[in-house]
This record gives structure tokens, sequence and C-alpha cells, in this order.
């Protein structure tokens, strides 16, 4: 979980467009709880742009986002909101709350895939952490590259069994000593090798 202050906040044609002081790993389609701004700025929204220019409104006939090109300004989110219209102003009272918690792999899988059958307590109070860790990790180095995954559901079986080697797949064939990074076979199931925009 990730918090950010705000910069500036601006409602138009019901689109909310607010700013924050630092830049953020805030990605398209995901979700961002709003806080500490007058109403009907706070909630938690849906992010449908992150513009870098100064957000002029919808056009009125295509239902385009219009932007000043003229007018950059950094580090925006974008999101539905019914209000009336609120001009471009500065407002350090809020803040934009970020949570990834990506569960695309369970401990029980990793146990499986291991080969234990039967797990103590404290082997499966370890096995949630490395599953928690892994999918964190495997979701960030996608979204790194450029995919746009769901949260909840693995985007396929390979992304699904690379997330589940991550935490051991480095320790196949550790007497020729360690190795940095992740191996190459799960870098290709997750798909890290090739970014997937220009």
């Amino acid at each position: 979980m990730a918090t950010y202050k705000t910069q500036t906040k601006q409602l138009l044609d019901n689109y909310a467009c607010i700013s924050t002081l630092e830049a953020t790993e805030i990605a398209l389609g995901e979700s961002v709880a709003v806080s500490g701004l007058a109403a009907p700025f706070t909630g938690t929204f849906t992010v449908l742009a992150l513009p870098q220019y100064l957000f002029i409104g919808v056009d009125g006939i295509s239902g385009v986002l219009l932007y000043d090109e003229n007018t950059a300004v950094p580090n925006q989110i974008l999101y539905a909101c019914t209000g009336t219209d609120v001009e471009f102003v500065v407002d350090f009272s809020g803040s934009v709350t970020y949570t990834q918690t990506c569960s695309w792999i369970t401990a029980a899988q990793i146990l499986t895939y291991l080969g234990i059958a039967t797990a103590t307590v404290d082997d499966t109070t370890f096995v949630t952490q490395c599953a928690s860790a892994a999918n964190n990790f495997a979701y960030r180095r996608r979204q790194e590259c450029g995919y746009f995954d769901s949260l909840t559901t693995s985007p396929g079986g390979d992304v699904t069994l690379a997330t589940i080697m991550l935490d051991f797949a480095s320790f196949d064939g550790m007497s020729a000593g360690s190795t940095n990074g992740l191996s190459p076979l799960v870098k290709q199931l997750l798909g890290v090798d090739r970014p997937q925009v220009a």
C-alpha cells in the first residue's frame, strides 16, 4: 500500500482530475481511494486516465476527454465523479491511497508444488508469506513491462506456474553458486523478457 499527498484538484463534466506531489506507480484501470478532499472528490474510484496536461473537459459530441497541451500538469489521476464543476485549484489537504493485493496463487499451491502433503503451522505461515510476496512481485514485474492484469485472476497457467516457482527456482543448482535475478524459465513464463508496450 502506498499513500500520496494531493497537490491540485478539479472537476469538469463529471470527471475529477487530481494530481499528487510525487510520481506514483498507479496504472490505468486500477482502484484508488481518495480522502481528505471535499466532496465529491473522496471515495474509491477506478483510474480512467493518467493525463500529462491540464484537463479542460469533455467534447460534447464525441465524449472524448480534452486537454490543453500547452499546460503540463505532472502526476495526474483522472476518474469519473459526479458533481458541480470545480475549477483547477491547489489543494494539499487530500491523499490518494493505492493498494495492490495480488492473489494469483495460494500457499496450498506452493505446498503441492513442493510435494509437502502435511505442513506444520510454522510451514503454513511461512509459505503463506511466500505466496503473498510472489504474487505481488510477479504482478509488479509484469506491470513494469506494460501488462494490464487483474489482481485476482492470473493471466494464464504460465504466469501461475512462474509465480509458484518464484521463491524456489533460484535454489536449483545451488552448488554451482548463487545467481542474481530471475531464472530464465521464470522470466519466460512471466513474459517479462518482452515488454508489451513500445
